[in-house]
């Protein structure tokens, strides 16, 4: 599990189709066969979702059955590129601040009502509203004016230059006959959610599944799998054995899964195997209201004392890029070469704490003002490689006198009870990494109240100009410099230690014909994914 940090790209990643090279039915006319429809498609996810109406969650549970429900103006195709979702075409107005969408025609909601320009409009008032709980109401905040021209045009403006602005309307837009003048915190539809996207909700049984069925009325023609069936089995062995039963079709591998569980002739003959880097990254997060993160020696004592490399060859077995700040490399905005990061240096580890007034005790773990250096990190049910990563940072910390304790949590308890409450000393987490590589919502200082991103609390001046900065240009030169910056400055703060960005492990079963591997991975086209008859 992870959160999601962008939502409007986790959902455009994971499930919208763009254009795929050719179609399925014809692929599998040239092979002899046709595509079934009918065909049923289950996937398997260690975390279950705790909201489906998109812009009260955060964590990628949600967002992937979100991804199937509801649809966005725009998103990104299989070269991240973006393309026309719910509009089908758009103008940007020659100073940069004003975009006019034509929104797509006969597109129903999931009820049979109509979708219009009500409905944005809606999604756009309802996110900015201070009463809606959510994380990604800043984006929309750049607008100054937003306007449904008749049912097919919509129009916004800035005030001034907005970088994300297209990309922002990504966020899945919500049904306004269904949600306007009511609570959106009481809705129903956080459990039955009604949308436009290629799949339509037809149940949920907490603990076990959700299922949705094809919705014959997509614009885009209806998916050939249907039932598709979202199991939740929280322990990633037992999915795994699941996988090999028969009893799911689809599953992410853990990295001794794919290197030596799953090389046999039979395996590979009953499924197909992926491997590309993630948009995402794993780190260790301090909880800076507690008097012991606020001493930045400490934090980037342990981040001295943490071996990443020894993580990536003993939990990832090679499988991973040792992290350095929030982007994927080889993304524009990432600094291939971080001054500011502190590096594997047990001694420096050991010296800094010195310095920040810690002796060594007699039991060996390191006291100041007779209190020990001691600390719980808390991660998620179910992931075996956050748990051995805890486990080699345990060994690692202990090394140089740091006492660490391991709390292992079901995600949804672990969200609602320790995360949203502030309730943690230190948490083993990932975030989704954004295409767009602003960091508002994840590092700005005004983002750390209640279930917002920057749940560890972390404020810093210098950072928070340059993010504004950053998203306030349209000159790429510009924001790289703000980025390399503010890579700079988050390997001096180690507001967490960055750890790993891993490469995705996707299987699928090798009945499931039409995926296509791309820059966008290979869930880009999931509704052109067939069986053959």
């Amino acid at each position: 599990m992870t959160l999601s940090r962008c939502l409007p790209l986790l959902l455009a990643l994971m499930f919208f189709a763009g254009c795929s090279q050719g179609a399925p039915e014809e692929k599998a006319r040239a092979q002899g066969g046709a595509a079934a429809r009918g065909s049923s498609f289950v996937t398997g996810s260690i975390g279950e979702p705790s909201n489906l109406i998109p812009i009260l969650s955060a964590d990628s549970a949600s967002s992937d059955v979100a991804g199937l429900v509801y649809n966005g103006l725009v998103r990104y195709d299989k070269n991240l590129k973006l393309e026309g979702d719910l509009a089908q075409s758009w103008e940007v107005s020659p100073d940069g601040l004003g975009i006019t969408f034509h929104l797509r025609r006969g597109v129903k909601w999931h009820d049979g009502h109509e979708f219009t320009s009500r409905d944005v409009l809606y999604t756009y008032r309802v996110t900015i509203d201070p009463k809606t709980p959510t994380a990604y109401a800043e984006d929309f905040k750049q607008v100054q004016t937003a306007q449904a021209v008749d049912p097919y045009t919509f129009k916004v403006r800035y005030a001034k230059p907005f970088a994300p602005a297209l990309a922002s309307w990504g966020m899945p837009v919500l049904p306004a006959h269904l949600l306007e003048g009511k609570d959106i915190t009481k809705s129903p539809l956080s459990r039955k959610p009604v949308g436009t996207g290629p799949y339509i909700f037809k149940e949920w049984v907490p603990g076990q599944r959700l299922v949705l069925e094809a919705n014959p009325h997509y614009y885009e023609g209806a998916p050939h799998l249907s039932p598709y069936v979202y199991r939740i089995i929280p322990d990633n062995s037992t999915m795994y054995m699941e996988l090999k039963a028969g009893g799911i079709d689809m599953m992410g591998l853990s990295p001794v899964q794919y290197q030596r569980q799953t090389g046999s002739r039979e395996f590979l003959a009953r499924f197909n195997k992926y491997r590309y880097p993630a948009s995402a990254y794993t780190y260790l997060g301090y909880n800076l209201r507690l008097p012991m993160f606020q001493d930045v020696r400490v934090r980037r004592a342990l981040t001295c004392a943490i071996n990443k490399e020894e993580i990536i060859q003993g939990v990832l077995l090679g499988m991973g890029q040792v992290a350095h700040g929030p982007y994927k490399p080889g993304t524009w905005a990432w600094k291939p070469k971080v001054d500011a990061d502190p590096g594997y240096d047990p001694a420096r580890a050991s010296a800094l704490l010195k310095e920040a007034g810690y002796v060594m005790g007699q039991d060996g773990i390191l006291v100041k003002d007779g209190k020990p250096l001691s600390f719980t990190i808390m991660t998620n049910q179910g992931n075996d490689q956050r748990l051995k990563c805890a486990q080699i940072i345990q060994r690692r910390l202990k090394r140089v006198g740091i006492d660490v304790k391991i709390r292992v949590m079901e995600w949804a308890s672990f969200l609602t009870n320790f995360i949203d409450k502030g309730r943690f000393e230190a948490v083993l987490l990932g975030w989704t990494i954004s295409q767009d590589p602003d960091l508002y919502d994840v590092w700005h200082s005004s983002k750390t109240g209640p279930k917002e991103l920057n749940f560890i609390g972390y404020k810093n001046t210098e950072l928070d100009r340059l993010i504004i900065e950053g998203r306030g240009t349209f000159d790429l030169a510009k924001r790289r410099d703000c980025y390399y910056r503010i890579q700079e400055i988050l390997a001096q703060d180690q507001p967490y230690t960055f750890l790993y960005v891993p490469d995705a492990l996707p299987v699928v079963s090798s009945r499931i014909k039409g995926i296509e591997p791309a820059p966008a991975g290979i869930s880009y086209n999931l509704i052109k994914w067939y069986v053959e008859q």
